[in-house]
């Protein structure tokens, strides 16, 4: 098998790599490909036997000098004076020490069953502890409240844990297969296995729980009352620690996550941080200048117009946007100002217009073309 490899690409390194990443290779591909970890799996264990097969060599200075030396042809090398030729696989995980040894380079991952060692996060039972959904849940909320922050209350009816049985399912008694240990026979290399009828639990379920039938899951009805932080935006998400799905045989719960969607406003455009608005001007307060009232989120103030503005021009509040989500500052509103035309005309103001035309002089029309 060594002739047809490369160990390098089989590690997944550079040939110039250090002893570090060779190791740190090793044993992330090592962890994927363990039979213990893929069982009945052949592929996964012929490639487990070649990570295995390339780091024995690379590992070892002196191999991995004649390899680089020789290449495909290194266990001749090794056969003609040179280092030791390779050690058959099964021997090499058993007799090489330090970090080449089982109990280095996969005690955190199996834990040390022949030894009854390890620590208690290595046991089966705790391998399977898993923590719980989380749960995405849609929220709608005001432009107001968007903007100001606001305290909600709500309503859920989410699956939790069962109280009756604990989220088990039914009724549990110690394992007869293992005898409540939680571990089988041997595996791959005689290395221990999780128990295949407990499946490491050490407890089996006998009968049905009658209040979840059997689910260990039961709908509880939640009030939660949540904080929504100023600025958030359609599509935020407001994290509640803890109130999501339940967790499995012990571990912890979900969170929830609230994903917001904003009412959109009457007037207001919301752009990013940034606020929209349109306001009406009049023909005489857009030629002459004025001041005219602007609404704004935090309340109205006076917008100087000055003369000849035209109609779309837009003016700019620094600060009088939307808080920005954390505190830092506000954005910024902008104002675009509407030329009102009056539809209808009292017979004073008709005149006055017509006064006003006798002394236009302004052409607007000046330098457009007749035709093509």
């Amino acid at each position: 098998m060594a002739a047809q490899l490369d160990f390098y690409q089989v590690l997944g390194v550079k040939r110039g790599a250090s002893q570090k990443e060779i190791k740190q290779a090793y044993r992330k591909l090592a962890r994927k490909h363990h039979p213990d970890v893929n069982p009945g799996d052949q592929a996964a264990e012929q490639r487990f036997k070649e990570i295995s097969q390339a780091y024995e060599v690379l590992s070892n200075s002196e191999k991995r000098e004649q390899y680089d030396r020789f290449g495909q042809a290194y266990q001749q090398a090794q056969q003609q004076g040179g280092p030791q030729g390779d050690i058959p696989f099964a021997d090499f995980v058993f007799q090489q020490g330090g970090a080449g040894s089982f109990a280095d380079l996969f005690g955190d991952l199996f834990g040390d069953f022949r030894t009854g060692g390890g620590r208690a996060a290595h046991h089966p039972t705790a391998v399977r502890q898993q923590r719980g959904p989380d749960i995405d849940h849609p929220m709608e909320i005001d432009f107001k409240e968007a903007f100001t922050g606001a305290e909600k209350t709500l309503n859920l009816s989410i699956a939790d844990r069962c109280p009756e049985c604990d989220g088990v399912g039914g009724n549990t008694e110690t394992c007869p297969a293992c005898g409540g240990s939680g571990r089988g026979g041997g595996g791959f290399l005689g290395m221990a296995t999780p128990c295949p009828q407990c499946q490491g639990s050490g407890q089996i379920i006998t009968g049905s729980c009658a209040a979840c039938r059997g689910t260990g899951e039961t709908g509880r009805e939640r009030r939660i009352k949540v904080k929504i932080p100023a600025g958030v935006k359609t599509g935020s998400k407001v994290r509640i620690a803890g109130e999501g799905g339940r967790g499995i045989r012990g571990g912890a719960n979900g969170d929830l996550y609230l994903i917001i969607q904003v009412k959109p406003h009457e007037f207001f455009v919301r752009e990013g941080d940034d606020l929209r608005i349109t306001v009406p001007v009049t023909f005489v307060e857009a030629a002459l200048g004025a001041k005219v009232p602007v609404p704004t989120p935090g309340g109205q103030v006076n917008l100087t117009i000055p003369a000849g503005t035209r109609n779309g021009q837009k003016f700019r509040l620094r600060g009088k946007g939307f808080p920005r989500l954390g505190g830092k500052g506000h954005g910024d509103l902008y104002v675009e100002a509407e030329i009102s035309v009056p539809k209808k005309l009292n017979a004073r103001q008709r005149e006055a217009v017509e006064k006003l035309k006798e002394v236009w002089e302004e052409d607007p029309r000046k330098g457009l073309p007749t035709a093509l």
